[in-house]
């Protein structure tokens, strides 16, 4: 490849690591961990680093991971099949009212957001109530759901049903967006929510008993692994790919709530919503073919941008966001970023920020404007124009955003 974008890393023992970072932050414990990830005996070809990679659990956020007759379900995480939806809709910025808030507010009332109560009864971010066209969803995911859940019982203690259809807390949020004509859009961010943390979350610590049982020595005790061939590997499969399932059939039920939310605001005129419709994973795992093989993919912060797939990779709040469309890139297993990726921890953030420099970076966008949210406040995360730069040959940008409404939970 001539004058190749991504830089390349190596050490005796481990596969390369090929990094989509030049002009973005890429710290040493980021570096350290993938360079982890690349001397599992199992991964096929080399790890590729998107340039919002930063530090995450067992793999960073932000790589995209190769693996033969084997899958590490950390590096998939606890937050299975999150990623974005966008939809086009029929108004325009002349259409919004001059004051938003009310906007935001109906937004808020229609998707439940946020974590009260420990999560347990009284939670504002799951159904008190599960609707009737929840419910119905549900069906859908049910059957599947008991067979998972009779193996492994555990999984059944989580939030299920009520939290179909609900948003959840730190980035995931939900926007009204201006695009580059003035054109009005519905974005949001959210996954599988509880019962995607439990199964995550339980299938992690199988694997580490697994690894114990086998007396297998890692790097990082994160990276237990699941061979192909063992009962846990199968049930593991089902499991995520159920998960994966929920996450999407979760963004889409939020999304027609959203969207009757601004339908039903007095003074809009009809608003229709399917002009172009995006939903894309960033946190999973599938069955793909690189390089003559057929692998396990895992992207952890990472979408999926084979030649005309569309994807979305959000800025922060108060920067802009794109719908892009994927060139196809065998070096990077045909994905790009999910973001433009934490510059530091969320406790440095509430550290380093005050509320009215928050106040101030998102002055042009309705939102929360308080401590609770300085964690996700626009300085915490990388440039994303730079991230974009970064990887120009991944992808390109086929409508740019700008938020004028955010709910955060």
């Amino acid at each position: 490849m001539s004058n190749p974008r991504f830089e390349i890393f190596s050490e005796p023992g481990r596969k390369l690591v090929k990094a989509w970072t030049r002009g973005v932050q890429f710290d040493d414990k980021a570096k350290e961990q993938v360079l982890n990830v690349a001397s599992m005996p199992f991964v096929h070809g080399w790890v590729a680093v998107m340039p919002d990679v930063h530090w995450g659990m067992g793999a960073t956020v932000g790589s995209v991971i190769p693996t033969h007759r084997a899958i590490i379900p950390a590096a998939v995480g606890v937050d299975i099949g999150c990623g974005m939806m966008a939809v086009e809709t029929s108004l325009t910025a002349s259409d919004l009212p001059d004051n938003l808030a009310p906007m935001r507010s109906a937004i808020e009332a229609a998707v439940p957001h946020g974590r009260t109560a420990s999560g347990g009864r009284g939670d504002r971010g799951a159904w008190a109530k599960v609707p009737d066209p929840v419910s119905a969803a549900w069906e859908g995911l049910r059957e599947r759901f008991e067979r998972i859940a009779e193996k492994h019982p555990t999984v059944r203690r989580a939030n299920s049903v009520n939290h179909l259809g609900t948003l959840g807390t730190g980035n995931h949020f939900i926007e009204v967006c201006l695009d580059e004509e003035d054109r009005v859009w519905c974005m949001l961010h959210s996954g599988s929510r509880g019962v995607g943390n439990k199964i995550g979350s339980y299938f992690i610590e199988l694997a580490k008993r697994d690894m114990r049982t086998w007396m297998i020595n890692l790097p990082d005790v994160d990276l237990a692994y699941f061979p192909e061939g063992v009962s846990h590997f199968g049930d593991y499969v089902e499991a995520v790919g159920w998960a994966q399932d929920f996450a999407r059939i979760n963004r889409e039920i939020m999304m027609r709530a959203v969207v009757g939310a601004i339908r039903a605001l007095p003074g809009l005129p009809e608003l229709s919503a399917d002009r172009e419709v995006v939903n894309c994973h960033h946190n999973y795992v599938a069955k793909e073919s690189h390089f003559g093989k057929n692998v396990w993919l895992t992207r952890k912060g990472a979408v999926r941008a084979r030649e005309g797939d569309l994807g979305i990779i959000p800025g922060s709040m108060g920067a802009r966001s794109y719908i892009v469309r994927g060139k196809g890139n065998p070096q990077s297993y045909h994905s790009c970023s999910h973001g433009a990726g934490r510059a530091m921890s969320r406790t440095e953030a509430r550290r380093r920020f005050t509320v009215e420099q928050h106040a101030a970076a998102t002055r042009d966008v309705e939102c929360r404007k308080d401590e609770d949210v300085i964690d996700e406040t626009p300085a915490a995360y990388k440039p994303i124009d730079a991230v974009m730069e970064a990887q120009s040959d991944l992808v390109d940008v086929v409508h740019t955003l700008r938020q004028v409404v955010c709910v955060k939970g």
